[in-house]
């Protein structure tokens, strides 16, 4: 067995090997250890090899989804060997013969299609990149949704791609994997080095035809060499990781970088779209506008949210249909009702393509289809294209939908082996295969009771298991009396407890028995066979289905939040505009309305002809500047996504790029401070930017010394300006930098309102036009808590700074009284009791004999 055991473990070395062993997966060596310890589980050990003991542990074959994902998450690869005989049949070989076994699936990030390993809500994406001469290709597929695209990328804008789609698993040619897994670790994918023959552009092609069973790629598209070579490594690694049993994939089709709005990773994180800056997916935009009902409604808002839409007939046509559902909220209502009770037909028909599927998957395809049909029945004929054309789609499956509902029973169970599936009435011979095992076993009720009362013990009992199939059981106790009945009674087994007998009636009700119940399962997995295939053969129309209810579902959500929220349909063109009334942060003012308070509206214009219009926002911290600058680019993007606005008002000349530097954060892995982080995300803005761009930067040349700070952030609103003529919002507390304003005449100065009432500091969260005339720090760390020592001695090395502005930092700060910063605080004076008594007094309501005795008693005190 070990002999074997090493045999199939030599084909996937780097993977842990999940070895069938009657019912458990048992893992041994390395293996085990690791195992052992990633999941928790008791390491034990099991015979010896060269002379060592072999280190061993398993998991229940029933419960392996739960392992597998813990190991899948902490960046394991899993290969499952499973049993390809049963025991009886590799005894036929010779007594001694070892069950044949051999791996049928190895389980990676990207590879995976059960639910248990799944998020409903999001996509699980492989994607591989090719990188030809001066071309290159990023090709990704959702295995478990049938989805599969490629797009042009050069290795420069292969970090922003893998970022928009945030792939579990990158595949890449052995010889350049070193080069790209930076990137890929800095995005949290598990990277897989290939043979560089899975990227050979010509095998590629072949393998492509091959899978979707034509000559020619010709009528799917122009691809590239490059993009062909990462399509066909794509269908390479499938073919190696599923054993043959490829998933059922829709023709593939291109993404074109100028169709989508560029966001590169940094800006993704800053502006937290899909996951907040912990990671999590609550506190990110996503998960605050998501309304929708359906998993693949869920996992298509995330697409669109991270590709934002250049074009802007696609724009209109899905804010049109968000505009149409709003303006009908019964329609809207029923079409959600509907919706919440369609089932994910997206994976339930790939999860029966790989030939992992039970009867729930036939029957939530079933229930799907049902519920298409209420839909498309709720759908008036004057919908917008968009919405209508969806609901032609979801129709023409009748003959399909009636052989589910006459073939599979309301509540089928989780596995075929398990039978019950088929409705009674769908099949004759089935139906008599039933009726005599589910018979039998009321035989063998009275069979029982029969051998009670011949015997005369009231506990006798029978039994099955699958080892000894029916038997006789009694107590040791009365083993005398059974032996004694030796001519009808047949001993079979002796236990501690027990004694277990047989008869020659029970033996041939067993047969009679098992052979119905064996026959009926036969039937009913021919009846699975043949449903699969019908499936199957509508696989195209139910994908297009699906894709029809995400829309719908999408559609009617962002009505809904629109609604709840007050939000505004956006006006999209293709002029330089960009102006908001009344914008507001929708996370953040979702917070505020938890903790019952307002979100202050603000006002932002950056419209411009034909320059550069740059709005230089000056105010303290703690004053909302990063919550206007984020909130005013999640406004573009869900603009361009199709959704509408949380603002009053709207008009948006469409954004080609969204950046935004804001925020500090370190990147010590990779050797590099806040400030080096700080200026590689700002070159990236600066080399990259067109004059359709939004940029918002926060804080500039704040992470290294004043004067180099102030200049490079000088330099970068010049070239802002001057070169890439964008439309940016650009924060600062250097006020130097407001006289900008006065020299580049698209800079306009604007500030975060404060007011300050008896030294304290309050905000107003308002934007207006202006620069604000202090930055209130000392203020803000006093509100932060820092000691009154440390606050006292910043007041006079401000003060001091803000008199001697003439002359050299040098000379002011050899000015200021040395070791003033080790001074304690003037000691308070301790509290005078006259004086307290004074302040209770009201002298109006004092009588001229009550005022003079209580001015002997001040005196009294003030004496005392």
């Amino acid at each position: 067995m070990m002999q074997q055991y090493l045999e199939v473990k030599s084909q996937h070395p780097d993977a842990l090997l999940f070895y069938r062993m009657g019912d458990f997966y048992e893992l041994f060596f390395d293996d085990a250890v690791a195992a052992a310890q990633a999941l928790d589980i008791a390491l034990t050990k099991r015979g010896q090899h060269l002379g060592k003991d072999i280190p061993m542990c398993g998991v229940p074959h029933h419960a392996a989804e739960g392992y597998l994902l813990t190991l899948i998450r902490k960046g394991f690869r899993v290969a499952i060997a499973e049993q390809m005989e049963t025991p009886e049949e590799a005894k036929k070989r010779g007594s001694k013969s070892v069950v044949q076994r051999d791996i049928v699936r190895l389980v990676t990030p990207g590879t995976l299609t059960e639910d248990s390993l799944l998020d409903a809500r999001r996509h699980n994406f492989l994607a591989a990149y090719a990188e030809l001469r001066d071309e290159g290709a990023l090709a990704f597929a959702d295995i478990s949704t049938g989805q599969i695209r490629v797009t042009p990328c050069t290795r420069a804008r292969l970090s922003p791609e893998l970022a928009r789609l945030a792939p579990r698993e990158l595949l890449i040619s052995d010889p350049k994997a070193e080069e790209i897994r930076p990137i890929a670790d800095d995005l949290n994918i598990a990277l897989t080095g290939l043979a560089p023959s899975s990227f050979d552009s010509q095998a590629a092609e072949a393998r492509l035809c091959a899978l979707y069973k034509v000559s020619s790629l010709d009528g799917f598209g122009q691809f590239t060499r490059a993009e062909r070579a990462a399509l066909g490594a794509l269908i390479d690694y499938l073919d190696l990781t599923q054993r043959g049993k490829l998933p059922l994939l829709q023709p593939p089709a291109r993404d074109q970088a100028e169709a989508l709005v560029q966001i590169d990773a940094a800006t993704r994180r800053n502006l937290e779209l899909t996951q907040s800056l912990s990671g999590a997916r609550e506190g990110a935009l996503l998960h605050a506008i998501d309304r929708t009902v359906t998993a693949a409604g869920a996992r298509l808002l995330e697409r669109r949210l991270a590709s934002p839409a250049r074009h802007l007939d696609t724009i209109l046509a899905r804010q049109h249909a968000v505009t149409a559902l709003r303006a009908a909220p019964r329609l809207r209502a029923d079409l959600r009702s509907a919706l919440k009770s369609v089932p994910d037909l997206d994976r339930a028909l790939s999860r029966l393509a790989l030939d992992r599927a039970g009867p729930r998957d036939m029957a939530a395809i079933r229930n799907a289809l049902a519920a298409a049909q209420d839909i498309a029945a709720l759908a008036p004929p004057d919908l917008p294209p968009l919405l209508l054309e969806a609901a032609q789609s979801l129709t023409g499956h009748d003959a399909l939908l009636d052989l589910l509902d006459t073939a599979l029973v309301a509540e089928p169970p989780l596995l075929a082996r398990d039978g019950g599936f088929i409705a009674p009435g769908h099949d004759a011979d089935l139906d008599d295969a039933r009726r005599l095992r589910d018979e039998g076993r009321g035989v063998i009720a009275a069979m029982q009771a029969d051998y009670a009362q011949d015997t005369g013990i009231p506990s006798l009992k029978i039994k099955h298991n699958n080892v000894l199939g029916y038997f006789i059981e009694v107590t040791t106790t009365h083993a005398e009396k059974m032996h004694a009945l030796s001519e009808r009674y047949i001993h079979r087994q002796t236990t501690a407890n027990q004694v277990r007998f047989t008869t020659l009636d029970l033996s041939e009700l067993e047969t009679r028995i098992h052979n119905a119940g064996a026959r009926a399962l036969e039937i009913e997995k021919r009846h699975f066979d043949a449903l699969r295939a019908a499936i199957l053969d509508q696989a195209a129309p139910l994908a297009q289905t699906a894709r029809a209810l995400a829309e719908i579902d999408l559609a009617s959500a962002l009505a809904e939040i629109a609604e709840a929220q007050s939000w505004c349909a956006p006006t999209l063109d293709t002029s330089r505009a960009f102006q908001i009334t009344g914008g507001r942060h929708p996370v953040v003012e979702q917070a505020l309305t938890r903790q019952g308070q307002p979100f202050i509206p603000n006002d932002c214009d950056l419209s411009a002809s034909d320059s550069a219009k740059i709005w230089l926002l000056t105010g303290p911290n703690m004053a909302g500047k990063s919550t206007f600058l984020r909130q005013n680019a999640l406004i573009a993007i869900l603009a361009q996504m199709g959704a509408h606005v949380p603002a009053q008002a709207a008009h948006i000349g469409l954004v080609s790029q969204v950046f935004s530097r804001v925020g500090a954060s370190d990147d010590l892995a990779r050797g590099r401070s806040t400030f080096m982080v700080e200026m590689v995300e700002t070159a990236a803005i600066l080399n990259q930017a067109d004059d359709r761009a939004l940029v918002i930067l926060d804080e500039i040349g704040r992470g290294t010394a004043t004067y180099d700070g102030l200049s490079i952030a000088w330099a970068t609103l010049e070239h802002l300006h001057d070169v890439n003529r964008a439309r940016a919002l650009f924060a600062t507390h250097y006020h130097e930098m407001t006289a900008l304003a006065g020299r580049l005449h698209g800079v306009e100065n604007a500030t975060v309102s404060v007011k300050e009432w008896e030294g304290e500091v309050i905000f107003l969260h308002e934007v207006r036009r202006g620069a604000a005339d202090r930055s209130y720090g000392v203020q803000v760390a006093r509100l932060a808590g820092l000691p009154d020592a440390v606050i006292t001695r910043a007041r006079e090395v401000l003060s001091a700074l803000e008199q001697g502005t003439d002359s050299s930092p040098k000379a002011v700060i050899d000015d200021l009284p040395l070791f003033s910063a080790a001074k304690p605080p003037a000691p308070k004076p301790a509290p005078n009791p006259a004086m307290e008594k004074l302040a209770r007094i009201n002298p109006d309501e004092l009588t001229p004999r009550e005022a003079l005795e209580l001015l002997y008693e001040l005196r009294s005190l003030s004496t005392s």
